[in-house]
């Protein structure tokens, strides 16, 4: 008899605790917020990605802000992994803005992501995966504020 409650108090203890996991992907604390910069890259790379007919064709730097926000997103899946957080992906929201609107839309997401990947990582085998990432953020972070440059010279011509 005592076997069983033992054994049912540690299922119940092991149901408690896996439950609560989500809860604690992200937790407070030295870890970077993976799990929000992971969804806020996907999100801004949908901004920079989906345009309307009449926006024309990406441009270079575009196409740079979205090889480097995909680069990143690798980089910092692999971390998030090795810090046990789950990292499925969700899709994002349909919101269609004006061009220059989805880039400045896409940096101040790139800017959240930096802010939350560059906090204290205190697992070392993450470390060298959180620096590349934030590298890929920079550099799709000045290529954004290119392609909006890009934007404007390319309005201001048709005008």
């Amino acid at each position: 008899m005592k076997k069983k409650s033992l054994i049912t108090a540690l299922a119940t203890f092991t149901l408690v605790a896996a439950a609560s996991l989500p809860a604690l992907a992200d937790e407070h604390g030295r870890h970077p917020f993976y799990l929000h910069a992971l969804s806020d890259l996907r999100t801004a790379a949908w901004q920079v990605d989906h345009r309307r007919p009449e926006d024309g064709q990406v441009s270079r730097d575009e196409m740079v802000v979205l090889d480097e926000i995909h680069a990143a997103i690798g980089d910092l899946q692999h971390a998030a992994w090795l810090d046990g957080k789950p990292v499925e992906w969700r899709e994002p929201t349909d919101a269609w803005l004006p061009r220059e609107g989805r880039l400045h839309a896409a940096i101040d997401l790139l800017r959240k992501v930096r802010s939350d990947v560059a906090r204290e990582e205190d697992d070392p085998r993450s470390r060298p995966f959180q620096q590349r990432g934030l590298a890929h953020v920079d550099v799709a972070l000045n290529a954004a504020q290119h392609a909006i440059g890009d934007v404007r010279h390319h309005d201001m011509r048709r005008e």
